[in-house]
């Protein structure tokens, strides 16, 4: 028996090209692990990755009917306007005669597995939730002829007769995995050493993937060296945790860590990792340092309480304050995941957005200041906030099935805001993106890159100022308007001509 592992191509988004939260990071690793999982039991796996800049669904189809496969195990990953395309791919398959069973897995299509099934005939079944045991169990019986209905976790089109939930019991010890399978050895190797999380984050759908609620299973600090003992034996040296929670809860969390980084100091490594604001102390990440860590992407999401309650963040902006004074003292300068509009937004929580970025001095780096001033919530199926905001009849379905969520935003004057804001960061960072740009991230003039950082956040506080003096009068006619920006933009980043 034949299997194929896919991770197929993702076509860059236009609307979409600043935002990373279609999928978890660690989907970058599913692949890896599904074929790893399949050879590990026994099979004729092969493993093609195809996610490089510029793979087309083309050459991805021909590879696909060459190898012929029984099993078609694909990591389908959602990519905003063009995801339709890898449907089509499944159709174009079938209709040049591929016999083989098709199977997704991944977060993407265990949220939609239902709407799948139902709209796309060539998907014969969809791995819910943690898949590594579903696959395996699939390609069991599909190897003996055996029926599939009733393996856990996996959802065939008999599961649209009833109501019941497919996702399987996540597994209670992740280090039964395998390692996973790596397409080649990059100079920045990723590394899953925990599964879930212990927070709800109602924009995340990491709680709904693993068990609809939060979960957090840690790999023993001997599993992931030994992992990461094989890559550097290859040459790898860097490495990022993809974690959404590295640490993990508790004083058990801290102390898988401090062990972890025990056995990790005397392979000098280096690492960046994702944690939240209040699992960082001063022990912790002086044996972080010690052991190589050099970056870190901390999830702060708002400097509004409101705002935190709303998508019960269950943090405080002053527990984040302190991690990032607490980072500063170690050496490390942490990035921030932040929400600067979600739907329910007012004025006062803006302000409180660009107070707590100024008093922590977030706003002196263009890169992130335009990415920290326009970053709105998005909304996901099987997250919590979809959920409330369908049941409140506020919700826009949007995106192949119904995928994304559309939300308006409750006050007018926060959506004329944040309108104006995020069209002047995305000018901003689609120059900084321009080989031809004076703001080039590679070659950025300085003088002009402080310039332009001053007046994101000048136009920023103009914006709000006016929006919350003016009452009566149509906002479309409120100065500025996109095009003025757009001239404001271009005045500070044309040099002038010579006299």
């Amino acid at each position: 028996m034949k299997i194929l592992v896919l991770e197929h191509p993702r076509v860059p988004s236009e609307k979409r090209f600043n935002d990373i939260a279609s999928t978890p990071l660690w989907s970058c690793l599913m692949g890896g692990y599904a074929a790893a999982s399949l050879e590990q039991n026994g099979f004729d796996t092969i493993f093609l990755d195809h996610t490089a800049p510029g793979a087309c669904f083309d050459a991805t189809r021909d590879k696909i009917m060459s190898l012929n496969p029984d099993l078609l195990c694909v990591n389908a990953v959602y990519f905003w306007e063009h995801t339709p395309q890898l449907f089509t791919l499944f159709s174009t398959l079938k209709t040049l005669g591929f016999s083989g069973h098709i199977t997704l897995f991944g977060f993407f299509p265990s949220l939609v597995y239902r709407k799948i099934l139902h709209q796309c005939d060539p998907v014969d079944s969809v791995a819910v939730g943690e898949f590594e045991h579903t696959l395996v169990e699939l390609a069991k019986a599909l190897e003996k002829k055996r029926s599939i209905e009733s393996i856990e976790g996996l959802a065939t089109r008999s599961c649209l007769s009833h109501t019941k939930h497919c996702t399987r019991r996540p597994e209670k010890n992740p280090d039964q995995f395998a390692f996973p399978k790596r397409g080649g050895i990059e100079e920045t190797e990723t590394i899953l050493a925990s599964r879930g999380c212990y927070n709800h984050c109602s924009f995340c759908p990491i709680p709904s993937f693993y068990n609809q609620g939060s979960l957090w299973k840690g790999r023993s600090p001997e599993n992931i060296t030994k992992e990461i003992q094989g890559l550097v034996d290859q040459g790898t040296k860097d490495f990022y945790f993809v974690d959404p929670n590295f640490i993990g809860p508790g004083k058990l969390g801290k102390k898988r860590t401090m062990d972890l980084m025990d056995l990790l100091t005397p392979m000098g490594i280096k690492f960046g990792m994702e944690t939240r604001p209040q699992d960082l102390d001063d022990e912790i990440l002086e044996q972080l340092v010690k052991a190589g860590f050099e970056s870190l992407l901390m999830g702060v999401e708002s400097g509004s309480a409101a705002i935190l309650n709303q998508i019960n963040k269950s943090s405080k902006a002053a527990v984040a304050s302190r991690a990032i004074s607490l980072c500063r003292n170690h050496g490390i300068e942490p990035e921030i995941g932040f929400l600067m509009f979600v739907p329910d937004s007012r004025l006062d929580d803006l302000f409180e957005n660009m107070d707590f970025l100024i008093k922590n001095n977030l706003l002196d780096r263009l890169d992130r200041t335009a990415n920290l001033l326009s970053h709105t919530q998005i909304v996901l199926a099987g997250t919590s906030g979809y959920e409330t905001f369908e049941r409140d009849n506020r919700l826009k379905k949007t995106g192949i099935f119904g995928f994304e969520g559309d939300v308006n935003f409750s006050d007018p004057k926060v959506k004329w805001v944040a309108k104006r804001v995020t069209f002047a960061c995305h000018t901003i960072l689609k120059n900084m993106s321009d080989s031809k740009s004076p703001l080039f991230w590679k070659n950025e003039n300085l003088n002009v890159s402080q310039k332009a950082n001053a007046f994101l956040v000048d136009l920023f506080f103009t914006l709000l100022s006016q929006a919350k003096n003016i009452s009566e009068l149509p906002f479309s006619d409120i100065r500025p308007g996109e095009n003025e920006i757009q001239d404001q933009i271009k005045a500070i980043i044309t040099p002038p001509k010579n006299h």
